[in-house]
């Protein structure tokens, strides 16, 4: 690169042509770091979780309870049944195979949590003359209530059901997911003064239109079950069962009981969630049917673990192909014999493997294929516009339908999704409401992202953090005794870490959000950095465009999905070139240079939200 190929911009920064370079990188850029931290950036509700891990491990629970709270919403809820998106992304796994338990520790804040009413956020009594109607009291809708009750708004939440939680309490069993536990962090939103209206199913949308509240959302979930339509099904109807109908019944206590042979078919989580619940009610057997191969079931690696320990067989490669009966009566199904075949564009099709048909006896099946949007009771007459997949047309960042009173979230907006995505749904669409019911623009008058960096040093060589790598490998969550627990379906299965063993998983964690921030002005290119690097993820190189630059590092970055952090030119006409993938954020680098040009400075990422307890 020539000396000249670099200069300045009016702004002052430096400006590369990219056919001779990679521009340096704008570390004051919200989303570079963000990315860099990839346990927040995976989670939809962009959880700080480094942050709170650090208050666990110096024993502030309600702390780092608080802390998710403000942004996940449910944290005793999602320490026990979030998808966890957080974890194949953790850093930890460059090290070790296992990531840190990140959802479990969140159970742990929960679990050991002290008093948390004076962190609740203020709720004035005198309104600002704005109601709001919430349809559906699952968590899309009491997060959305949550964020607008502390501006004045007056909320009104009306469900079908006689209690709030929605799927939560619907379709997850108590097993996992303990009533005191979604009873509190339910009655925590209710109890901030939202106007419940329970039992009470909304049937039109057009007389709620009539009732003329200033902005609606609805997040009323995908509430149908698929059904399969093959042979011999019309005629065995009295012995299939929906599964999240199924579930809802048995959380409900209409049912308590369920005899001989069943039969689970679908490879999501609520399959899973029905078999271990027939399992508890009384089933002689239970077999989960997959048509799918078992690596690319929908089902949460850990939820199928669980089944599998429970001993309940999960059988792939078979889709089904008939319903056997005898005067009504339920005999069991065919299932074809299938051979998963990877395709040019490596995904998997299924082939006849040449084996006979199946046949496998059951008396009962619980249908748990998928779920899907059903919105009858929207008349298509009010300006809101479907897809074919009968999905409300909205607009991704604001969650306005074409109606423009409208908002969705939650599984109604896109489909059937995790709590955590309801709560990152709830925190845009109520950002949107608040502004379309103040007269603003959606997007023009939408706060804005930010990043803080903060210096962590407190001294020669010392850091206000731990950054000492620590090699354990991930420990093992305490479960109930599998007699007990199967015996009773109140029993919650997972015990949790007790503090002495959250505190040992929390030193797992290797603080991602502690960045190491270069200042050219300081380096005099003495390589020390590059020495002690323990992976080899710092080079001091001639610039070239990226292609080219990711080859020539120490270690070549070969992870197109984690950025470069690109110097300004140096000196002898190099730059610093740092491979974000692999550093673990040790700070050696700082501690080595001999003229601070490494810094260790905490990133905080402001992601807005309205009315949590922080403002």
């Amino acid at each position: 690169m020539s000396a000249n190929s670099a200069d300045r911009g009016a702004t002052g920064v430096e400006v590369v042509d990219p056919s001779e370079g990679m521009p340096p990188t704008n570390i004051h850029d919200p989303t570079y770091f963000h990315k860099v931290v990839d346990c927040q950036y995976a989670c939809p509700a962009h959880t700080p979780v480094p942050d709170y891990i650090r208050l666990i491990a110096q024993e502030r629970y309600t702390d780092a309870y608080m802390l998710n709270w403000d942004s996940n919403v449910f944290p005793g809820i999602l320490g026990r049944t979030c998808d966890r998106p957080c974890e194949p992304a953790c850093r930890r796994v460059r090290t070790e195979e296992k990531p840190v338990a990140i959802c479990r520790l969140k159970r742990v804040a929960a679990d050991h949590k002290g008093d948390i009413s004076a962190y609740m956020p203020h709720v004035p009594t005198e309104k600002n003359g704005k109601r709001v109607a919430l349809l559906g009291a699952g968590p899309a809708s009491l997060a959305v209530a949550r964020d607008l009750l502390p501006f004045g708004y007056e909320v009104h939440l009306f469900e079908k059901d006689p209690a709030g939680g929605g799927m939560m309490r619907t379709q997850i069993p108590s097993f996992r997911l303990p009533a005191d536990v979604l009873e509190e962090e339910v009655d925590q939103i209710l109890d901030m003064g939202v106007q419940t209206h329970f039992n009470h199913e909304v049937t039109s949308m057009k007389s709620m239109l009539d009732k003329n509240f200033d902005a609606y959302f609805i997040g009323t979930g995908a509430p149908r079950g698929r059904d399969l339509d093959l042979p011999g099904r019309d005629s065995v109807d009295a012995h299939v069962s929906i599964g999240i109908d199924w579930l809802a019944s048995v959380a409900f206590g209409h049912t308590t009981s369920i005899s001989g042979k069943v039969i689970v078919m679908g490879g999501g989580n609520t399959a899973m969630d029905c078999c271990r619940t027939a399992l508890r009610l009384g089933a002689e057997s239970v077999h989960v049917v997959v048509r799918s191969a078992f690596e690319v079931m929908k089902a949460s690696d850990w939820e199928k673990e669980d089944a599998q320990s429970e001993g309940i067989p999960i059988i792939n490669n078979r889709p089904p192909k008939e319903f056997v009966h005898e005067d009504g009566k339920l005999k069991g199904i065919v299932f074809e014999c299938v051979t998963p075949v990877k395709g040019d564009d490596g995904r998997l099709r299924y082939e006849p493997s040449g084996e006979d048909d199946v046949f496998m006896d059951c008396d009962h099946v619980l249908m748990a294929i998928g779920q899907e949007n059903h919105c009858p009771w929207i008349e298509r007459d009010i300006g809101i516009e479907f897809d074919k997949w009968d999905c409300p047309v909205l607009d991704e960042v604001t969650f306005q339908s074409t109606n423009e009173k409208i908002f969705f979230g939650g599984d109604s907006a896109f489909g059937p999704e995790n709590i955590i995505w309801a709560s990152a749904h709830a925190h845009q669409a109520a950002i949107s409401m608040h502004l379309f019911m103040s007269g603003k623009d959606l997007k023009a008058d939408r706060p804005p992202e930010g990043v803080n960096l903060i210096s962590q040093k407190m001294g020669v060589h010392e850091w206000s953090y731990d950054s000492e790598h620590d090699p354990a490998q991930r420990y093992l969550v305490p479960h109930a005794d599998k007699k007990t627990a199967l015996s009773n379906i109140k029993v919650e299965v997972e015990l949790g870490f007790d503090r002495a063993l959250g505190l040992k998983e929390a030193q797992r964690c290797l603080n991602c959000d502690v960045q190491t921030v270069f200042e050219e002005k300081l380096c005099i290119e003495c390589d020390a950095c590059v020495d002690i690097c323990p992976m080899d993820c710092i080079t001091f190189t001639a610039n070239a465009p990226e292609e080219q630059l990711r080859t020539q590092l120490t270690a070549p970055a070969e992870d197109l999905e984690q950025d470069l952090y690109v110097s300004k030119t140096l000196p002898t006409n190099r730059v610093m070139v740092k491979d974000e993938d692999v550093c673990l954020h040790c700070g050696l680098c700082a501690e080595r240079c001999p003229t601070n040009a490494w810094d260790m400075q905490k990133s905080v990422l402001h992601i807005p939200m309205l009315g949590s307890y922080a403002q």
